[in-house]
Order: structure tokens, then C-alpha cells, then sequence
């Protein structure tokens, strides 16, 4: 904003201040994509708005992936990474490395991020204060889990005490086993035990696409039933699955709006919020 004048400034500000008012005191869980993730500069950007939308009232979670991180330590160790509808298939090694990656340096370094920027954050995972609980999805994905429970009461109390939880996707069960959770779908569960007003997720893809090779053919909103004919149609596939399916399960479980939009644009997350521009595609559970 170097080119603005002050009064410009001053201007753009009192415009944000009916989204301020409405956004005050909700809490917006935001997805960050691991493919989202690996440009240094944008990164600090998003973090920076997120401390934006903290520092004005804004209740904000930050649950993040980290396949690529993965991707790079399972190469070094000479795994080879296999996908089955956009979910990892995950043998007990590879479980161990999710868990070093994801609650370990991925987690940590978005903490180090926010606090270097001025804001208050604290790293915690699924596994922490039983957050998320989970169980096989399919034995044949090996440890890639299906959450059973959520345990909200770790978020809260994080929240409560003015810092921004930061959320590593993975889980243990009753015998103390690891999972690799989809991001997209800890997401969704945990958005909807929040109850929260907005789940934005950020990714490298603008939207949902009728026609995937044609980036204008964004779809800007879509209901429950819109969203399950496009299953049918084939318009909706592969790593596309599961965004989708968490943002049903969102819906379902009480979010009020659920966006997918492409994390690479320089403050996509504050245009959401904060303007009537709107980015990406905007779940809603009917028409109404």
C-alpha cells in the first residue's frame, strides 16, 4: 500500500468496518494446503492477515497440512509416496514421519511465523488433549484415520487465553497408535464442533471447476444437493474428494459458510472477510 495516500488508507479502513462488526467474536477456521504453502513470501502474508483478523476480534483457528514436507522426507528415506482419491497410503513408518513432519517442523515454524510477526500462537496437534480421536478408515490405506471423536475443549481453552491455535492434523487411538488425517477433513470436524461461523480453505486451485482444464468455469456457490450431483457427474474427483466431503460435513454439523479458494492470492483470506468481493467457491447447506 507504498502508492496509497493516508486519507486512501483511512478510507479503506472505515469501509471494513461493517465486516469487522459482523466477523467480531465468531470464529473462522482456516485450512491451510500444504501445496499452498511453499512460497516463503506468501506465507508470511497469510500469517500476517491472520494476525490481522485476530488483532480486530476474530476467533481465528489455523489447521494445516503439510504434504509436500512429507513428500520430501519420505524421498530422502527412499519411500515412495502412493495415493488412493487424494488420501495418503499410509504404513506405520510413514505414520511416524507424518507425525515429525506435521507436529514437528511444519507446525512449529507457522507458530515461529506468527509470533515473528507480532502475534500469539500456540502449536498443537490432534493427539494433544485427545483433540481428535480416530480409528482406520480402510485397512488398506494402512494408518490413514477416520476421526470418531473430537474433543473440542484443548481449542477452546487456547482461544480463551488470546492465542491462535495452531493445528497439526493427525490423531492416536485408544491404543495409542498414530494416523495420518486428511487435513481437509480435520478441518470439517473441527470447524463443526466450534461451530464455526466460517471455514475458509486455502489451496492451490481457485475453486470447483465444471470443466478442470478451463479456470473460468469457476462455480461460485454450491448447496449440499448442488455439490452431490457434481459427485455423479464426475466434476468432482480425486483430490477434489475429500474438500468436498469436508465441506459437507461441515455444513452438516453446523458451519455457517464453508469457501475453497486458492491460498496463492495475496490476501484472499481478507478480501473473504473483510469485503464483498467474495474469492472461490462458497458452500451453503440449501439455496436459502
Amino acid at each position: 500500500m507504498t502508492d496509497f495516500s493516508n486519507q486512501e488508507r483511512a478510507e479503506v479502513l472505515t469501509q471494513a468496518i461493517p465486516y469487522i462488526q459482523l466477523h467480531r467474536g465468531k470464529i473462522v477456521v482456516i485450512k491451510y494446503g500444504g501445496n499452498a504453502m511453499t512460497n516463503p513470501e506468501l506465507k508470511a502474508q497469510v500469517m500476517e492477515d491472520i494476525i490481522l483478523l485476530d488483532a480486530i476480534g476474530v476467533k481465528v483457528v489455523l489447521v494445516h497440512g503439510g504434504g509436500p514436507d512429507i513428500n520430501d522426507l519420505l524421498k530422502k528415506l527412499g519411500k515412495k509416496s502412493e495415493f488412493v482419491n487424494g488420501l495418503r497410503v499410509t504404513d506405520k513408518e510413514t505414520a511416524e514421519v507424518a507425525q515429525m513432519v506435521l507436529a514437528g517442523k511444519v507446525n512449529k515454524d507457522l507458530v515461529k511465523l506468527i509470533q515473528s510477526r507480532g502475534g500469539k500462537a500456540i502449536g498443537i496437534s490432534g493427539i494433544d488433549g485427545k483433540l481428535l480421536a480416530a480409528d482406520f478408515k480402510d485397512k488398506e490405506l494402512g494408518y490413514v484415520g477416520e476421526i470418531v471423536e473430537v474433543n473440542i475443549d484443548i481449542v477452546l481453552d487456547v482461544l480463551d487465553k488470546g492465542y491462535i491455535p495452531v493445528i497439526s492434523t493427525i490423531a492416536s487411538d485408544r491404543e495409542g497408535n498414530t494416523y495420518n488425517i486428511n487435513g481437509d477433513t480435520a478441518a470439517g470436524f473441527i470447524a463443526g464442533a466450534l461451530n464455526a461461523e466460517r471455514l475458509i480453505m486455502l489451496t492451490d486451485i481457485r475453486g470447483v471447476l465444471r470443466d478442470p482444464s478451463d479456470e473460468n468455469s469457476l462455480i461460485p456457490v454450491l448447496t449440499v444437493a448442488q455439490a452431490h450431483a457434481l459427485y455423479d457427474e464426475g466434476v468432482i474427483s480425486g483430490g477434489m474428494i475429500p474438500k468436498v466431503d469436508c465441506c459437507i460435513e461441515a455444513l452438516d454439523n453446523g458451519v455457517k459458510k464453508v469457501i475453497i479458494m486458492d491460498g496463492r492470492i495475496p490476501h484472499s483470506i481478507l478480501m473473504e472477510l473483510l469485503t464483498d468481493e467474495g474469492a472461490g467457491t462458497m458452500f451453503v447447506k440449501n439455496e436459502e
